[in-house]
């Protein structure tokens, strides 16, 4: 497909049909959905999607409800409060939101890698192996006898027991303690989610070899995020270059290769099949939020969001992501969230003032703010 005639645009909307954040017009080709979930439910959107950037949870749902049209707020917590979906470190030392099945094989790939990379930090933090052997131990008899934790309740046992938590000695031990399988992050209460047992949340578990598993990470990724690169992989799992290129002889066959600006892209053959007859959802306005796999799911974010507005969407490099306004595949701007109940609305910031949207534009993004809302209250 190297030789179509592809702009920057086109290639963000194939990001958008890749995420799930555009139908695909009926009588087309849609991407197969994986596992034996209801074909656009909640757990069948995490699964495809593979991984979910999460550290911010309200962020975290909008963004599972922006790709399930008729999913509200509740209904992502009720998928959470059921394990339906699963939020922990599987990569990159930053949460995320998976598939409960998925988890145990991603942190077999990942842990260690990230234990080595943190090791100086735990050295600072007085955090030795014994310590965090020590903290499973009281965890696990904890949550045995009282069921799932909070991490204050966590960090008070920890506490008495002479494991200071002070400075973020707490939360990365508690960290430690996920990635390596022991505990996950379960029910909630309230604005937070309680800590559970692993194999007690998550009683099945897929056995992968490391080089499925790598194989099944990649492809997988390239299906939802495509196009994307080995590259952007790479850097979104922590995995060795080297590995990512061996994994990628697996499951070539099961890709398509796309051309763009000098640099291979790989997509799905069903997204790439796109092309052929007009790619859509270009009018599409949404409303992401922070933290959304559109935007930070990639190493290089240049296709849909210009190299001069890059800073804007984090204010002073404070690796907090504001909200994103995305017309035809394309970063445009950021928004925000006013008021409350009645009152709430959405208010737009474009990164170019001086050109307002459009008539059409305008009134899909009122519709996308009435979906948001609506979320919110659902």
């Amino acid at each position: 497909m190297a030789g179509k005639r592809i702009s920057r645009k086109t290639m963000g909307r194939l990001r958008l049909v890749s995420q799930r954040l555009v139908p695909v017009p009926a009588g087309r080709v849609q991407p197969r959905e994986l596992g034996p979930d209801v074909p656009g439910s909640i757990a069948a959107t995490v699964r495809w999607m593979t991984a979910m950037q999460a550290q911010d949870l309200q962020a975290a749902a909008w963004a599972v409800g922006a790709r399930v049209p008729e999913a509200g707020l509740s209904d992502v917590r009720a998928a959470l409060d059921a394990g339906a979906v699963v939020r922990s470190w599987p990569m990159r030392g930053t949460l995320h939101l998976v598939a409960p099945e998925d988890l145990r094989w991603m942190l077999g790939l990942t842990a260690e890698r990230l234990t080595k990379g943190i090791a100086s930090r735990h050295r600072e933090l007085g955090i030795a192996w014994a310590d965090v052997e020590k903290c499973r131990d009281i965890a696990m008899e904890q949550i045995a006898a009282d069921g799932p934790a909070s991490r204050a309740e966590l960090f008070g046992i920890f506490d008495a027991a002479g494991q200071p938590t002070r400075g973020q000695r707490g939360i990365h031990i508690l960290g430690t303690l996920c990635r390596h399988g022991w505990l996950v992050l379960g029910p909630l209460a309230g604005n937070q989610q309680l800590f559970a047992a692993f194999d007690d949340w998550i009683p099945v578990s897929r056995s992968l070899s490391r080089e499925e598993a790598v194989a099944e990470f990649l492809l997988r990724y390239l299906r939802s995020h495509g196009p994307a690169t080995l590259r952007d992989f790479a850097w979104w799992t922590q995995l060795p270059l080297t590995e990512v290129r061996a994994a990628f002889e697996d499951v070539k066959d099961q890709l398509v290769g796309l051309g763009y600006d000098g640099t291979s892209y790989l997509l799905s053959p069903e997204t790439a099949s796109l092309l052929d007859g007009g790619v859509p959802g270009q009018r599409s306005v949404l409303l992401l939020p922070g933290f959304d796999e559109f935007v930070l799911g990639y190493q290089d974010r240049s296709l849909v969001l210009a190299a001069e507005h890059a800073g804007k969407i984090v204010p002073g490099g404070n690796g907090v992501f504001k909200k994103t306004l995305v017309a035809g595949g394309e970063v445009i701007g950021t928004w925000s969230r006013s008021g409350t109940g009645p009152r709430a609305a959405v208010a737009p910031e474009l990164f170019d003032g001086t050109q307002p949207l459009g008539p059409a534009a305008t009134a899909a993004l009122a519709k996308a703010a009435r979906r948001y809302l609506a979320f919110l209250e659902g």
